[in-house]
């Protein structure tokens, strides 16, 4: 037998399974209706039968999911280990799944520090096949042949890796896994030896959400409720308060909202996007969401403005939707819209006083930094004197926090500015208490900015960002600066700071 086969063998069949997340059934399918998979052709009905029977009664037995015989009640966590374990032994594709089906079952029931004891039995028990993987390699450094090295990426991967695939074939199975992932992401913060764990559900998902999975759908009062409902739950920007307000954004002429979904999860949205259209840039997000404000004929907006998007599963954090869901969206508006000339957001910067309170490189005096205190106090906003000092030593700040604060590697400080710049957008302008509510002052004592999609230099913005960590911003935002580097090539490009 080859190394190839012996993989595949492994694997738990000839015919290895691609990372195409199947369509599950609708969550709103009762279990009980659910019908198990009919036998094949050829196949003994009653043994076939029996043979899910015995799956279905071990699984249930192991996980207290009916009354447990004493003596065969071990720890739920171990139990759901050997589970996976004769998961993956298995090479009966209906059997496979209806196992895959009571290994969900039991993982929902977890609490968790069992979940811990179980992800930590996935990245001990459930890595490479070591052996396989020792000979694959030898085998390539005799040979040097591509054919070795394809082996020795099969053979590299783990386990694991496969008995997610086989998960994701049961009803509900990339619904619970996204929940797996996001209850690993809060075990891994202080377990560094699940991220490995972590790293391979990504790399799975980056495959079954890519874009060709995505469907982008327009969301208004028409809308199911239930889909309704979770754009008001998942709304993580600007707060909705209630149905009626929840219309006033989805529902005016004046506005849109899109988000895509995934087959798989065909009434989960993943990512939302509010759309404003205006005649021209706003400055601040109270007239935007005012209950009293007017409403203009869409044919008169020129300017089509973002903001607000919301991720919505936490557990395909790090998978990117966003640049794709902006860039559509704009394409729809275009189509819908064709005088539409502007498209920018007006956005929040959730770590700037974050920033300025615990950084040691803030640009500010003695004197400016025992001021910060009093920005917890909200009377200063409607002093005119009070607000004016303010704003001489807050917007400078702004501008340094933005263009020259870094990360390590050399990438912007802001989470904001990380996703819309790594898009192509241009820093367009900073506008001085943009938000004056609580959560934008204790955020970012005011401040929101907006991003410019301009997209004729989309692409060329995107890549000053992505290779050189150029950030792209218009000169009102540079000349706020207390101190700025010689003119370069690029006007509208600050250098990053060395990573």
């Amino acid at each position: 037998m080859s190394l190839i086969e012996k993989v595949v063998h492994r694997a738990g069949g000839a015919d290895r399974p691609n990372d195409k997340p199947a369509v599950q059934e609708s969550p709103r399918t009762p279990l009980a209706a659910r019908k198990e998979p009919r036998p094949g052709p050829g196949m003994n009905s009653a043994f076939f039968a029996d043979l899910i029977a015995t799956i279905t009664d071990r699984g249930r037995d192991l996980f207290g999911l009916r009354a447990p015989r004493p003596a065969e009640a071990p720890g739920r966590a171990d139990a759901l280990g050997e589970l996976c374990e004769t998961l993956l032994g298995g090479k009966g594709e209906a059997s496979g799944t209806a196992m895959a089906q009571q290994v969900i079952e039991a993982y929902e029931t977890l609490h968790p520090q069992e979940q811990l004891t179980f992800f930590e039995a996935l990245a001990e028990k459930f890595g490479p096949d070591e052996a396989l993987l020792d000979a694959a390699v030898e085998e390539w450094r005799e040979t040097g042949s591509e054919m070795a090295a394809t082996e020795i990426h099969f053979a590299s991967e783990p386990k694991r890796q496969e008995l997610f695939r086989r998960l994701n074939r049961a009803p509900n199975g990339t619904r619970t896994l996204v929940k797996m992932r996001a209850d690993l992401l809060k075990l891994a913060r202080d377990n560094p030896d699940l991220r490995r764990v972590d790293r391979d559900l990504a790399h799975l998902f980056s495959s079954w959400f890519n874009r060709g999975f995505l469907v982008l759908r327009r969301i208004d009062w028409s809308s199911p409720a239930n889909v309704l409902e979770k754009i008001i739950r998942y709304e993580a920007v600007h707060e909705i308060h209630g149905w009626d307000d929840l219309r006033r954004r989805i529902d005016a002429p004046d506005r849109r909202c899109y988000a895509f979904f995934h087959p798989a999860l065909a009434d989960e949205p993943l990512i939302f996007v509010e759309i404003a259209l205006t005649e021209e840039m706003p400055a601040a997000i109270a007239p935007l969401l005012a209950e009293d404000r007017s409403i203009i004929d869409p044919s008169r907006a020129r300017t089509a403005v973002f903001y607000s998007i919301s991720n919505c599963q936490a557990g395909l954090a790090g998978i990117s939707f966003g640049n794709f869901l902006i860039k559509q969206v704009v394409e729809e508006l275009q189509r819908e819209l064709p005088r539409l000339e502007t498209f920018v957001t007006l956005s929040p910067v959730p770590g700037l006083r974050l920033w300025m309170m615990a950084a040691d490189d803030v640009p500010v005096s003695a004197d400016e930094r025992a001021m910060f205190a009093a920005l917890d106090e909200w009377a200063w906003m409607d002093n005119p004197i009070a607000a004016e000092t303010a704003r001489r030593v807050l917007e400078p700040l702004a501008a340094h926090y933005f263009l020259r604060a870094k990360t390590p590697d050399g990438r912007a400080v802001d989470p904001v500015a990380r996703f819309h710049l790594g898009n192509g957008a241009r820093l367009e302008r900073i506008n001085w208490l943009g938000d004056r509510s609580r959560k934008g002052l204790r955020e970012s004592v005011g401040i929101m900015v907006n991003y410019l999609y301009d997209l004729d230099e989309i692409e060329e913005n995107h890549e000053a960002y992505a290779n050189q960590r150029e950030i792209v911003a218009s000169p009102a935002v540079r000349k706020l600066l207390k101190s700025d580097a010689k003119p370069r090539t690029r006007p509208q490009t600050v250098p990053a700071s060395p990573s």
